[in-house]
């Protein structure tokens, strides 16, 4: 029997697209070739296009999402998406592989979307019974005054874009006279921007993917970041301690287990996804930040980190997504 062959997306149309390439490069060297037919594809704004050893360029037909090679037409089975921002994390992607019957190892289409937009995972998770933090949802072209922000939140809050990830133009603001910078940063990345009220307690990240059929939530992380907060500078510059799996009493870790599995099927998840908690220790309840559909895989990244916690290996693991991946060929 051939192999499965598996194209392996990357690149990007944002600022993200940088850390999509640090993340394929471990992806792609862990992927089993002698399970599967990998196939590197990079989608830019400039072109989708594959590129072979000897550094030929082909285009992708993006009406089958194919390729034409002197020696022959390559159809793929399954696409590894591994592209931060959009459009391979908001839904855009996932959309025009279902449009194609092209299966994949991230969430769909409209999970995609909704996680990709912070204010409405959070109103999603806050109805369906999962703690959030308070928060306001503005827009570029109706923006309210730092006095309203602090009429209706209390400091100190978070300014960040509500779509995008890496932390990218996010700020942790104290004063009122600071939301005024923080938020033309955040503006900078999106036409949305996120203010959430600060919750103090411990920071948690956790890793959840579905394997025949079941929910597995991998041994999650407490972030101590050495900055403020986790920013880009202490998710990719190492001004963060990473401890995983994070020590706290098993009833703390079942808590944030639960909610973070809870949340998979809320959201009718779909390949590996990370979810950020702080457990307030106050009430002794997790609260959601955010759901990040495509985490990274850099060596920096955290689920790596998880899955070798877990006594797996990343081979391993990247077969378990790319096998439930294409488990949904002709469904």
């Amino acid at each position: 029997m051939p192999k499965p062959r598996i194209a392996l997306v990357t690149g990007g149309y944002s600022s993200e697209a940088k850390i999509s390439y640090k993340s394929v490069e471990t992806v792609d060297r862990h992927l089993d070739r002698g399970r599967y037919d990998v196939w590197k594809i990079d989608i830019t704004p400039e072109g989708w296009t594959h590129t072979d050893a000897a550094g030929r360029r082909y285009e992708v037909d993006r009406s089958d999402f194919s390729l034409s090679l002197p020696d022959g037409h390559i159809r793929f089975d399954a696409a590894f998406i591994v592209i931060h921002g959009t459009p391979g994390e908001d839904g855009r992607l996932q959309g025009y592989f279902d449009m194609v019957g092209m299966p994949y190892t991230s969430c769909d289409a409209a999970t995609s979307a909704i996680t990709f937009n912070k204010r409405y995972t959070v109103a999603v998770a806050a109805f369906s019974g999962i703690r959030t933090a308070r928060s306001l949802h503005l827009f570029r072209d109706r923006p309210l005054a730092p006095e309203q922000i602090c009429a209706a939140l209390t400091m100190p809050v978070f300014v960040k874009p509500n779509n995008g990830g890496s932390s990218i133009g996010m700020s942790k603001v104290t004063a009122p006279a600071d939301l005024p910078a923080a938020l033309e940063k955040a503006f900078l990345e999106d036409d949305q921007v996120l203010v959430e009220e600060f919750i103090r307690g411990r920071e948690f990240t956790i890793g959840v993917f579905r394997s025949d059929g079941r929910i597995v939530t991998l041994p999650f992380t407490e972030i101590l970041t050495h900055n403020e907060f986790f920013d880009y500078e202490a998710k990719y510059q190492g001004r963060s301690s990473e401890v995983t799996p994070a020590v706290c009493p098993e009833s703390v870790a079942d808590k944030v287990r639960d909610t973070a599995a809870r949340v998979y099927e809320i959201f009718n998840c779909r390949g590996v996804v990370r979810m950020d908690f702080i457990y307030d220790e106050q009430v002794q309840e997790p609260f959601l930040l955010e759901i990040n559909s495509i985490p990274g895989q850099s060596s920096l990244s955290i689920v790596p980190q998880q899955v070798r916690a877990m006594g797996w290996d990343l081979t391993d693991f990247y077969s378990r997504l790319a096998d439930e991946a294409l488990s949904r060929r002709n469904t």
